[in-house]
């Protein structure tokens, strides 16, 4: 069974994606740092089953491509 993003974890990583979609890079950053280790792991399993990453996943949001 996959582990679960804590429910700040989530919050964290959805107020990132709309400070990154409004092109606050401090405030995208601050919200990243702020997601613990566990839920960290857990986001990128979950990305991984969708067959993404996170850098791929805000190339998307910013509407450019993401070259690994």
């Amino acid at each position: 069974m996959t582990r679960a993003p804590s429910l700040m974890a989530a919050g964290e990583l959805r107020t990132a994606l709309e400070a990154h979609a409004r092109g606050d890079i401090p405030a995208t950053v601050a919200a990243l740092m702020s997601i613990d280790a566990d839920s960290w792991q857990a986001i990128e399993e979950r990305l991984t089953a969708l067959g993404g990453t996170l850098p791929a996943l805000l190339a998307t949001l910013r509407g450019t491509t993401h070259e690994p």
